[in-house]
């Protein structure tokens, strides 16, 4: 086990007799250590940030840590988040900034029990739907709002929403007719649970139309302004990407760098080579750049599930994302 993910960069700074001391840089990420974030753990245990002159440490998350918080108190130089949360981030004062997208396409789909008598979106009036808030509900509600179906609960003509934890049992004990998944996470719990995926109805939110960018990186809009902060973000994203792409071509490996670096114990060694190889579906293709089109998705997703209680974004956003630092991480310079 890494007691801290500090060290790997730091040792081979030393090791290099560098002149001058590494470049300290802090990440939080949105979640728990896990292979969702394989590629900065892999950087960081190959020793591509060390490479790169920098000493990265690496903040897991949790259910009681937001990162959007976090940057703004100054307790991360840059943080891993969705698009959804980091608009409604910046709408609300807090101007974050996309300086870099590593996953390409998204996870994040609504499974049902065919035993419910669920086929289609005809049948979801009347049942109990497991959304995930924290930023995750916005496409729920935008996709229910194109179905014309409340989300109160008011009357059988709507859908009762149950605040998900982040977990598979409320299909699996029974206690709602759909829930939120991750591709490379809960979805995997519905199976172990002996559900079968014949038995399951998916909808990927992608297909749907009410897709959004998922972990990016993000960093405070002003920092940018700041050449030296720059130049450590551009070998940072440059390193990471590194780190992403021998991830997703080495699975088992990045699993088990993410099982040393995991100091609750939680993790096992064949959920996270399951984890990788799905999450590597999700970074593939990306090189760390933007894609101004997913990015246009995302907001005309937030845009249409507007209502006053579940908004994210009211207004077209202006200056949410950036190609300063991936124009210069990937050419090289």
């Amino acid at each position: 086990m890494k007691i801290k993910a500090t060290f790997g960069a730091a040792a081979l700074s030393l090791v290099a007799g560098a002149a001058m001391a590494a470049d300290d840089v802090t990440l939080q990420l949105k979640w728990v250590t896990q292979a969702q974030f394989a590629g900065y753990y892999v950087a960081l245990e190959k020793g591509f940030y060390g490479e790169e002159d920098l000493n990265v440490t690496i903040k897991p998350g949790g259910p009681d840590i937001a990162p959007e918080q976090v940057i703004v108190g100054g307790g991360a130089d840059v943080i891993t988040t969705w698009m959804a949360a980091g608009l409604a981030a910046r709408e609300r004062g807090v101007p974050l900034v996309n300086i870099a997208q590593p996953f390409k396409t998204g996870g994040l789909q609504v499974n049902c029990l065919k035993s419910t008598g669920i086929e289609g979106p005809e049948d979801f009036p009347g049942r109990t739907m497991g959304v995930w808030f924290f930023g995750n509900e916005y496409p729920f509600y935008a996709w229910m709002a194109s179905l014309g179906i409340e989300t109160d609960g008011a009357d059988e003509n709507g859908v009762t929403v149950l605040k998900q934890a982040f977990s598979a049992d409320p299909l699996i004990n029974g206690q709602a007719d759909c829930i939120s998944t991750m591709t490379y996470n809960e979805y995997r719990q519905i199976l172990q649970a002996g559900i079968s995926a014949d038995e399951l109805v998916t909808f990927n939110y992608l297909e749907m139309g009410f897709g959004m960018m998922e972990d990016g990186l993000y960093v405070l809009e002003e920092n940018l302004a700041d050449p030296a902060f720059e130049d450590k973000m551009v070998r940072f994203v440059r390193a990471s990407m590194q780190g992403w792409k021998y991830a997703e071509e080495n699975p088992e490996e990045a699993a088990e760098i993410i099982l040393e670096y995991d100091e609750t114990g939680a993790q096992t060694l064949d959920h996270q080579i399951y984890m990788m190889g799905e999450v590597a579906k999700l970074t593939a293709g990306s090189n760390g750049a933007l894609d101004p089109t997913d990015y246009e998705q995302t907001v005309q997703t937030l845009l249409s599930a507007v209502s006053e209680e579940n908004a994210a974004i009211t207004k077209q956003p202006e200056g949410a994302w950036t190609h300063q630092i991936t124009d210069k991480a990937l050419g090289g310079s």
